[in-house]
């Protein structure tokens, strides 16, 4: 084999029990990741050719990390390039698996006698495993991990890395846990791997597929489609084989629906045009975090027919909908909103220092009955109107849950800065 998917294999990097990993030739940076039509589990000890796994495995590998990579987590995956093969970031690999648990099961419940099956953690449970064959992958701790004194790239894995992927592990969970609910699946628990790249960067890498994780549909595990039904065969059937392929091919197609378009909506509605700069703020990050958004003007206090007639078309629209009134001076505009539709209502003025402690009261001093939110800053208008939609969004709550990670990742980095200064 010379060519995949159009591109030049350069020499084999690495060969495992399910894969190969392919240099590329004129892409120093990249490589080529082939999948094999091959199961197996217990280190390998049980294992069987089960044709067309390799594009499944390709397929539902592709969904996942195109999902990971919509809410901004930072991947290895570039694009899929055969039934069998992708493109992914060339990384030297971190030797820890990360296993992150919603629920008791499996193994946790050998190494914890007492834990009931089916105990919930909140928030999820992160576990790590040195990746060794011979040793059946021993759990270790943290302390192990940074003893080990990893290089990878130039990058030495001490605590503040150790932090980083045990963050990013858990929100990658949570990501996928909130998008496989959607389907009415519940995502057990997982595992991952992280790489450094060329850059110094850590990616979420290697493949996330049926052998990655435990899915429950329905949360009855007596219909679970992962690789645990293979686990649990003591004598191996071309029958078994062919449900286990079906289970694979189930959760592939219903990745298709991962990535749908959100349905909610932001709508701001200005007193007067002269609002507009502050809307077309909010608006800019209804953008950045994939919330759809149109502006709209009318005034309460001028227009109350109108004003009403435009809250009646949105809450008959069948759309999830939050309306942000952005109103100076006397704020009508929400107050009105609010006590004419079961929508929520946001307000954010234009205030500004000159005229804050003037013009804000209207917004905050509403009569009874009345529910109303404000908030000061265009930015904190447009998470608000994204977090509450993201209720019914498993994509814009996964994005929204990747900017938590990205505030936690940006405070770590600021400061190892500082403490490297003093150095």
């Amino acid at each position: 084999m010379t060519t995949q998917g159009g591109y030049k294999l350069g020499k084999l990097i690495i060969e495992g029990k399910t894969k190969q990993v392919f240099e590329i030739e004129c892409q120093p940076t990249d490589v080529l990741i082939l999948s094999k039509d091959r199961i197996t589990a217990g280190d390998g000890i049980k294992s069987h050719e089960l044709k067309g796994k390799a594009a499944i495995s390709t397929a539902t590998n592709a969904k996942v990390f195109e999902l990971l990579n919509k809410v901004g987590l930072k991947t290895s995956f570039i694009k899929e390039v055969s039934a069998n093969a992708f493109l992914a970031r060339k990384c030297e690999m971190v030797p820890i698996e990360w296993v992150t648990r919603r629920l008791a099961t499996g193994s946790f419940l050998k190494r914890n006698p007492g834990v009931e099956e089916g105990y919930r953690f909140c928030p999820p449970l992160q576990e790590t495993f040195f990746k060794d064959d011979a040793n059946h992958d021993p759990q270790w701790s943290e302390h192990q991990i940074i003893a080990a004194n990893f290089k990878l790239n130039g990058i030495t894995i001490t605590r503040h890395e150790v932090d980083i992927m045990r963050r990013t592990a858990v929100t990658v969970f949570e990501v996928l846990e909130k998008a496989w609910a959607s389907r009415n699946c519940a995502l057990i628990d997982m595992k991952i791997e992280f790489g450094v790249d060329s850059n110094g960067d850590i990616l979420v890498s290697d493949i996330i597929d049926s052998d990655s994780w435990r899915l429950w549909p329905s949360g009855d595990k007596r219909l679970m489609k992962d690789k645990q039904v293979y686990r649990n065969l003591t004598n191996v059937t071309a029958q078994d084989l062919e449900t286990i392929k079906s289970n694979f091919q189930w959760i592939a197609d219903q990745l298709d629906h991962f990535c749908e378009t959100s349905q909610g909506l932001a709508v701001i509605l200005m007193g007067s045009p002269s609002d507009e700069e502050h809307a077309r703020k909010i608006e800019k990050t209804c953008q950045i975090i994939g919330l759809s958004c149109e502006l709209r003007v009318t005034s309460a206090h001028k227009g109350t027919d109108e004003s009403l007639k435009i809250a009646a078309e949105y809450e008959g629209s069948g759309r999830d909908v939050v309306l942000i009134a952005v109103a100076g001076r006397s704020n009508g505009l929400g107050p009105v909103l609010s006590g004419n539709t079961s929508l929520p209502v946001i307000n954010c003025p234009p205030v500004n220092s000159s005229n804050m402690s003037q013009d804000i009261w209207s917004s905050l001093c509403t009569p009874s009955g009345l529910s109303c939110t404000t908030v000061l800053y265009p930015e904190t208008a447009a998470l608000a109107a994204g977090q509450i939609l993201a209720m019914r969004n498993h994509v814009l709550w996964g994005t929204l849950r990747v900017k938590n990670l990205s505030n936690y990742l940006g405070l770590k980095k600021a400061d190892q800065r500082m403490r490297n200064k003093q150095h």
